[in-house]
């Protein structure tokens, strides 16, 4: 059980497949379809807020996804801000979009997803160059990578001191399966005090066999490498429907916290004040919530 505390996701995908292009989704596949804020309100009924995250649309359509999201929360007061897509490693490009979204309200932070790059590729100093921009506008960078990545995002954090970064899905691994390599990256990474971490993602990584203990073995050793003052819960809906439901997603969570000894304020944290705090959102978000719909 939640008790009183409230829950902000953060990390929440809102999916348009008649209005937007998005090359990673396959036509006739289980997310080639509507997944609309309405739709998550109803699926997620103890979520009582929400950051939206791009969901890898085509990058000339992102400036449309980030009016749409606009749109969906004007009709939503529950949804916070978003994380949008902006072109990280392109100066000039950049350097446009952050002018245009200078003041907006909406906009919490930033993703350009990095998990299918080749090998050195977080090493790119234009990416680098772009990171330290991005701290420089007050905007934490969401790196969505794998798990071979991990070291090359400690060199990228490291080279960002003044960018918070916020690593997706636990860097992806592959529980159930052998973790040693990943525990040591992560550990690794987590010794930056720029970086923090999303408890998301897992399930859908995870092979059909792999059991909950698994799962909730592999969140302790986020909270144990990061703390739960930055460590922050995400269901990655509606990915995460691929393999499981927002609902219980959010008990496993819950399970590691318990199993992990959180107190009370670090549940807090990793709930509602660790997202709070990392993309800035007012501070009405701890007292005063919507009814949801």
């Amino acid at each position: 059980m939640t008790g009183h505390v409230h829950v902000l996701d953060s990390h929440v995908h809102l999916i348009d497949p008649g209005c937007l292009d998005y090359p990673w989704i396959t036509t006739g596949d289980d997310l080639d379809q509507p997944w609309d804020a309405r739709r998550f309100a109803a699926e997620a009924p103890r979520v009582t807020a929400a950051i939206v995250v791009e969901a890898g649309v085509a990058p000339c359509k992102a400036g449309r996804e980030v009016s749409w999201v606009r749109s969906e929360a004007t009709r939503h007061d529950w949804i916070r801000g978003m994380v949008a897509q902006l072109p990280v490693e392109h100066a000039s490009a950049l350097d446009v979009r952050l002018a245009e979204l200078r003041g907006d309200d909406l906009i919490t932070g930033v993703r350009r997803n990095l998990q299918n790059e080749p090998p050195g590729y977080l090493t790119d100093p234009d990416l680098t160059a772009g990171v330290r921009r991005l701290g420089a506008a007050g905007l934490p960078f969401d790196a969505c990578v794998r798990s071979w990545q991990l070291t090359e995002l400690t060199g990228l954090a490291a080279a960002c001191p003044e960018t918070t970064i916020v690593l997706d899905h636990l860097g992806k691994p592959r529980c159930g399966t052998d973790l040693t390599a990943w525990r040591t990256r992560m550990n690794t990474l987590a010794g930056l005090p720029n970086v923090r971490c999303k408890l998301s993602g897992l399930a859908t990584e995870a092979g059909a066999a792999v059991g909950r203990g698994d799962l909730v073995a592999a969140l302790c050793a986020a909270l144990e490498a990061f703390g739960a003052g930055r460590c922050l819960y995400g269901s990655d809906w509606p990915v995460c429907t691929l393999a499981t439901t927002p609902d219980a997603w959010l008990d496993v969570v819950l399970a590691a916290l318990e199993q992990a000894g959180a107190s009370e304020t670090e549940r807090e944290d990793v709930l509602m004040r660790t997202a709070q705090r990392t993309y800035r959102l007012r501070p009405i978000l701890a007292t005063a919530f919507r009814a949801r719909e």
